[in-house]
């Protein structure tokens, strides 16, 4: 049995702050889990079985930002064993893989043929000038691993492009792949998140940035739309200062439906998928898809309920599942060796007849 059914589950996680409310909604109703300190992990490739009933990988591709960037393709490569293995993972590879990669991102899109900001990918900074020919400016150079806004930077003209390339400040993150993207000018100054709990609609809620920021975590916002301050217990220590706003929205349904097919192509079990209405024609268009999708902070406030108890429902509920589904393939396997083994005996009988 790869996995150990009546084991814990593991939260594999790197940021301190974020996953309190998490631990905090498992303690409270006894659920067996572990922490598991994805930025000092090791594993064994010929292990074939896992003591854990369940993996939840919260690994944030942002965590390079907090001196642990060992913890992004580390953690592509466990996912993967696991996996090979048979252990269940929520948010598992596929999902990983995709948070990690912006460029992904967009080629998923592409496929679905849903709407996104033009962008070029870029793998060479001096390539930004000639990668962002064509496209309308305001433009952003986003690394292709970034996280709560890290390596996003605006460029107002060709012209100021230009001269950062040639001054060679133009960073492109952790695996130096970036994307030249137009900035579109948000209709109503906030884009829309949509967050999903098994692939499915969760909520969705508005988020007004704070100016010249591009850190849009919602964990991170300190109050809402009409100025109530957000209760910061379950946030980053950092929270009160980004002056972000947020709401609660209802996307409509041709849009959720978009959501959940992003989610169901990319295998997200748990997560975020954004969205803006560019102000010039009024379309919506999707620009980033998250794995590690933070709820929001002081949740009941805001959208009227706490997605942590949902969150705990669905996990139990995933490891229950598991667990049948490892039960049944025992019987199977089981049924299988005996018929093997009737087989060999029903095979040395004749064989002895025959001599007979």
């Amino acid at each position: 049995m790869p996995a150990t059914p009546d084991g814990p589950i593991a939260i594999y996680y790197e940021h301190p702050d974020w996953f309190r409310p998490l631990f905090a909604e498992l303690d409270r109703r006894r659920v067996p889990y572990v922490r598991v300190d994805a930025a000092a992990h090791t594993y064994d490739p010929s292990e074939t079985q896992s003591p854990y009933s369940l993996v939840f990988n919260r690994a944030s591709p942002s965590a390079y930002l907090r001196g642990h960037a060992q913890v992004t393709f580390h953690t592509l490569s466990w996912l993967r064993h696991l996996e090979r293995i048979g252990v269940p993972v929520v948010n598992g590879s596929e999902p990983y893989e995709m948070e990690t990669s912006k460029a992904l991102q967009l080629d998923i899109l592409d496929e679905l043929g849903l709407p996104y900001p033009k962008a070029r990918v870029i793998n060479n900074a001096e390539l930004a000038p000639r990668a962002a020919e064509g496209l309308r400016f305001p433009v952003v150079v986003k690394a292709n691993i970034g996280g709560s806004g890290a390596g996003i930077t605006r460029f107002d003209t060709a012209e100021s492009l230009a001269a950062a390339a040639e001054a060679g400040t133009i960073d492109l993150g952790l695996d130096k792949v970036a994307l030249v993207q137009e900035l579109a000018p948000l209709q109503d100054g906030h884009i829309t998140r949509v967050e999903v709990l098994d692939g499915k609609f969760l909520y969705a809620i508005n988020v007004y940035p704070a100016e010249d920021s591009f850190n849009l975590c919602p964990a991170d916002i300190c109050q809402t739309t009409d100025g109530q301050q957000l209760s910061r217990a379950a946030c980053a220590v950092d929270a009160q200062r980004n002056g972000m706003r947020v709401e609660q929205f209802k996307p409509p349904r041709e849009i959720v439906r978009e959501v959940e097919r992003i989610a169901a192509r990319v295998e997200l079990d748990v997560g975020g998928i954004e969205y803006l209405v560019d102000d010039r024609d009024g379309r919506h268009y999707f620009y980033d898809i998250n794995a590690l999708s933070n709820f929001v902070a002081d949740a009941r406030n805001v959208i009227g309920f706490d997605p942590f108890e949902r969150l705990v429902d669905y996990l139990v509920e995933r490891v229950a599942k598991a667990s049948i589904v490892g039960a049944e393939a025992g019987a199977v396997r089981a049924q299988a060796d005996g018929a093997e083994t009737v087989g060999a005996d029903a095979s040395t009988a004749a064989s002895t007849v025959g001599r007979a």
